[in-house]
């Protein structure tokens, strides 16, 4: 009976000491099994970033409606929860709502902040005061913004508010499919919108000077219509953009997007020609080449959606082509400001260079 327990013991100690050894070797069950689920998880992980990596570069040229996604992103309604029609939410309580119609079956939303100085006379006021106060005499602004978002994205009406409180009126357009505006965005489309807006401020402001203000995307309507505007034989008394780029093409090229695929094979192919291919071309650089109107530029160092040499190659096309360095003006922003895409009306100097601008438009 001993020498059995003995043996048993014995070989109890024996098979403790074999799993150890296998424990201590990270070779038991349990951790093969860990081991193998991790390496499984990885693999599909990154089969499934692949697919993902080469079906985006796909969609442009297969899905048209990605490339306008891409180009307008009217789609995304920040902010989130917010009745426009109610922009005394925003904190601008001097602002009238209305809607205008460009084209039949086309309705675009508009704000018409007036003055600051003029913000106790508005309370109440309905839209005939506001149409009538356009021609007080005091500068007026039609802002045109880039893609994405509404008239009430934050940096949107953090520059009305500067306007607003350096004297001046401010038109905010919503251009069509954006907020609660109907229809789609096309090019010639925003361009429609932008110059009914411009033709039903100069039949309501008198004498008054109407500038254009662009931003980002909005700089491309801005220029366009100025263009068209030109053709006509109407000058625009003034245009600033800020945070330009040269045209469509290159935007598209130069967006932090395109750094994932800009060694991808035939990127011109999937990612730019449908720009083209979808009559998207904006091209600022051509039509600064033919306007001859006063321009100032705006455009912040540290710039990562539009880079920076883009507003600088336009100011230098403008100036040659206006052989003039008084009616072309830049003002660059230090990267240390942390302006970046967004960001310039942040500026202290912001009221003072608007103003010194639009004094030089009456001298």
């Amino acid at each position: 009976m001993r020498k059995r327990v003995g043996e048993s013991g014995v070989g109890s100690a024996k098979s403790d000491s074999h799993v150890s050894e296998k424990e201590e070797r990270g070779t038991s069950p349990g951790s093969v099994t860990t081991r193998s689920g991790w390496w499984a998880w990885m693999k599909r992980g990154l089969i499934g970033f692949f697919v993902i990596y080469v079906s985006a570069a796909f969609a442009p040229r297969l899905f048209p409606g990605v490339v306008k996604f891409l180009v307008y992103a009217h789609t995304v309604r920040v902010p989130f929860f917010t009745d426009l029609s109610r922009p005394a939410d925003l904190s601008l309580n001097h602002t009238l709502n209305m809607y205008l119609t460009p084209e039949d079956g086309i309705t675009v939303a508009v704000w018409h902040t007036v003055p600051d100085s003029l913000w106790e006379e508005a309370q109440g006021k309905g839209p005939d005061w506001y149409k009538e106060s356009l021609a007080n005499g005091a500068p007026i602004f039609i802002y045109l913004h880039g893609n994405g978002g509404t008239r009430g994205a934050s940096h949107r009406v953090g520059l009305v508010k500067v306007l607003s409180a350096t004297g001046y009126h401010v038109l905010s357009l919503d251009y069509r499919g954006f907020a609660e505006s109907t229809g789609e965005p096309t090019e010639p489309g925003l361009t429609t919108d932008a110059l009914y807006l411009y033709q039903w401020v100069k039949a309501h402001s008198g004498n008054s000077l109407v500038c254009i203000w662009g931003h980002s995307l909005g700089t491309g309507v801005a220029t366009n219509m100025a263009l068209k505007l030109q053709e006509q034989g109407t000058s625009v008394d003034g245009v600033i953009i800020e945070s330009p780029f040269t045209n469509a093409r290159h935007a598209g090229k130069n967006h932090p997007f395109a750094w994932f695929y800009f060694r991808f094979p035939w990127f011109d192919y999937f990612f730019l020609d449908p720009l083209k291919d979808n009559h998207v071309f904006f091209t600022n650089d051509d039509n600064l080449r033919k306007l001859k109107i006063p321009l100032l530029i705006l455009h912040a160092e540290d710039d990562l959606i539009v880079p920076f040499h883009m507003g600088q190659e336009l100011y230098d096309i403008a100036r040659s082509a206006q052989n003039s360095e008084e009616r072309v003006k830049m003002v660059r922003f230090n990267k240390e400001l942390g302006y970046v895409h967004n960001g310039s009306y942040k500026d202290p100097r912001m009221p003072a260079i608007i103003r010194e601008f639009v004094e030089s438009l009456s001298s």
